[in-house]
């Protein structure tokens, strides 16, 4: 599904060079559900805006499918994210003037798809992770489990390809963040392909495979026992 071939990210300001991803070789197949883990600055988040087209390799290819996303201009990587990928975000970024039903469907406001349907998306998708009694709620009247919940629903409303998820347990406690993980696993097992960023080892052995990184590079994978 997708594979990354020597994909190599610099940056450059005021005459200072960094590099933060080092010749990266990945491979994810259909249905995984891959974990990243590494100290701060090693490159995971990096790497996840790589997979999710918002930053730009400066060398390598990615390679979507049969699709060499380099080849991409911005308009059509644009329809690539809207109409392939949902992000879940440690932050949860939903809109507080919007309800929930309405920051959910936010996930599908660019699908040229879903124009017929769009009321039945949304309410099967807050339905599938337990939100759809607050439907009509706006975030700050929601726990943080709570949001977290509907800001999956926002990611999985127009059935990505791929989900990828940035610590999305990050700012829950132990029991919501176990509640989100459950969710990631249904979904997983329902087929869905899922690359996470974690700094929980508990929450990386529930993936299918886990890499870790260290300045910029894959060093150590590990593929769950089954």
């Amino acid at each position: 599904m997708i594979r990354l071939e020597n994909i190599q990210r610099r940056y450059v300001s005021d005459e200072v060079e960094t590099t933060a991803l080092k010749d990266i070789h990945l491979h994810v197949e259909a249905g995984e559900f891959l974990a990243i883990m590494g100290p701060s600055g090693c490159g995971k988040s990096t790497l996840l805006n790589t997979l999710g087209t918002v930053d730009r390799p400066t060398g390598g290819r990615y390679l979507f499918g049969d699709r060499d996303l380099a080849a991409l201009n911005e308009a059509d990587l644009a329809r690539f994210r809207a109409e392939t990928l949902g992000f879940v975000f440690q932050s949860f970024n939903l809109i507080d003037e919007l309800t929930i039903e309405e920051n959910v469907a936010l996930g599908i406001a660019y699908r040229r798809d879903a124009a017929g349907n769009r009321r039945d998306r949304v309410a099967a998708a807050m339905d599938r992770v337990g939100i759809a009694h607050r439907a009509r709620h706006f975030p700050h009247q929601l726990s943080g489990g709570q949001q977290q919940r509907a800001a999956i629903a926002r990611a999985i409303v127009g059935n990505p390809k791929l989900i990828l998820a940035d610590e999305p347990t990050g700012n829950l406690d132990t029991e919501n963040g176990a509640q989100v993980m459950n969710i990631l696993t249904a979904l997983n097992n329902a087929g869905a392909t899922i690359v996470m960023v974690t700094h929980s080892p508990s929450h990386a052995d529930i993936a299918t495979r886990r890499i870790d990184m260290l300045d910029g590079r894959i060093v150590a994978s590990a593929t769950r026992a089954i």
